[in-house]
């Protein structure tokens, strides 16, 4: 899972929807039913997972309450006191308003209330129609005006989202015990050309639309918002990665840690870390994000972003990839309360329309579509990155530049190096000149990088 390590122990939210959707207190609930009694008429807000659970309406569960929200699920436990555990995280949550206000800020921090009874399902079911039943078997009389206030207009932002097949619970659990988001295992498409799209042409999602069509960056200035981070890239990161990107026509793909500093809002990407597998070699994936994951660990790092090469096509995210990257955005924060922004990188190597010969390298976030409009896609934004370079190239660098050359030694799909770039620019001198823009300070790095190229030299 990207992000920090879950809590050692359950954490209770109890921050929630809009005071009118909040449930009661487990004393007021307790005297609430006590005093009134199922002959009196119990209020919306005094039907609670605790009364459903007491009459039988509804059971404890793994996996059995779900939220879809903008296109994203999250999938809780109803335990034994009416209190909801996130799967994703562990946290455990007094009412359905606190669980869906949680996650719906994860996907847009702008959210402000849950909506929990219209937007928590119980077997697939809202839980607003539990309530309703509970009325209609103990209290016939009752205007039912009482079970649905307050709870017609949450109904309206999420209907349509929401009506859509939910991912199984099993499914959902297993997804959220993976270390690091299976990106590596998609299988992506050749090098076609492919014409951008600006993203106000893309309209409501549809099936039939091609999940590789690449989008034009958006400015947070043009929709209105302000970045809501700062970035600073180490040139090391910049130079393994490029280096990375350039030995394959396929497609690669590695991860990038960092760190976050919350008071400053200021993400620092210090490492890279290649995934040397093939994209679609589902044995061999897990095995080397768990290897990324200790990597990690070991030098006291936290998963802050990742990158992926268009080899030979505009470095500009596709419907694919912003899909993913609000995956890792939602998958980053949902491991701790806190905002963390995750930061996704495209580099492309090989595209003719680059300026030059130096590889195009193009950071972008998403911003989750309008509530009013959830079944658009997110709109992908670039962000500003400040570039820091290193003192010296680091050993750690130099290793993973030369298991790289040794994976890919023996590839298909292996770039042929003393093919010309240009007419007077071999592929090779391409690349030298490409990653001399992330030089390090100490001008020796050049002689340590010869050994790398003449690697290159002798594997073809």
């Amino acid at each position: 899972m990207m992000g920090s390590e879950p809590p050692s122990s359950p954490q209770v939210v109890e921050e929630g929807g809009d005071e009118e959707d909040e449930e009661l207190s487990g004393g007021e609930d307790a005297e609430l039913r006590t005093s009134a009694g199922r002959g009196s008429v119990l209020t919306r807000r005094g039907i609670t997972l605790r009364v459903l659970l007491k009459d039988g309406l509804v059971e404890p569960g793994d996996g059995v309450l779900s939220i879809h929200y903008l296109g994203k699920n999250f999938v809780g436990d109803l335990l034994t006191d009416g209190k909801i555990r996130w799967v994703e995280t562990g946290q455990i949550f007094n009412s359905p308003s606190a669980w869906a206000t949680h996650c719906k800020r994860l996907v847009n921090p702008a959210k402000k209330s849950g909506c929990g009874w219209a937007s928590v399902r119980y077997r697939g079911e809202k839980l607003v129609q539990y309530k309703t039943s509970w009325l209609r078997k103990y209290q016939p009389t009752a205007d039912m005006s009482l079970a649905s206030e307050g709870e017609e207009d949450e109904m309206g932002e999420d209907e349509e989202e929401e009506g859509k097949t939910a991912v199984p619970a099993e499914e959902k659990n297993r997804k959220s015990k993976t270390e690091l988001h299976d990106i590596s295992l998609v299988q992506r498409r050749g090098d076609r050309e492919r014409i951008p799209v600006r993203y106000c042409t893309l309209g409501t999602r549809d099936v039939a639309r091609d999940p590789h069509t690449l989008v034009e960056l958006s400015a947070f200035s043009a929709i209105n918002r302000f970045q809501p981070f700062n970035v600073a890239v180490s040139s090391n990161v910049l130079l393994l990665m490029d280096f990375h990107c350039h030995l394959t026509t396929s497609e690669v793909v590695g991860y990038l840690g960092g760190r976050w500093d919350t008071t400053t809002q200021l993400l620092t990407v210090l490492r890279a870390f290649p995934c040397r597998t093939r994209l679609a070699d589902r044995e061999a994936a897990p095995v080397v994000e768990e290897e990324i994951c200790q990597n990690l660990f070991m030098r006291g790092l936290s998963l802050v972003g990742w990158y992926h090469s268009h080899p030979r096509g505009p470095a500009l995210p596709s419907l694919q990839d912003i899909d993913s990257q609000m995956d890792h955005q939602l998958r980053l924060q949902g491991s701790s309360n806190g905002f963390q922004p995750c930061l996704g990188i495209i580099c492309g190597p090989y595209y003719h329309g680059n300026q030059g010969v130096a590889s195009t390298i193009t950071p972008f976030w998403v911003v989750p579509p309008p509530e009013q409009r959830p079944n658009d896609y997110g709109i992908p934004v670039a962000v500003e990155v400040t570039y820091v370079q290193d003192n010296f190239l680091t050993t750690d660098v130099l290793n993973e530049m030369m298991l790289l050359v040794e994976f890919y030694r023996a590839a298909p799909d292996l770039v042929n190096f003393s093919q010309m770039w240009s007419p007077d620019t071999s592929i090779l001198d391409k690349i030298k000149a490409s990653l001399s823009g992330h030089a390090p300070k100490d001008q020796a790095y050049s002689q340590i990088l010869e050994h790398v190229y003449n690697q290159l030299r002798s594997i073809q």
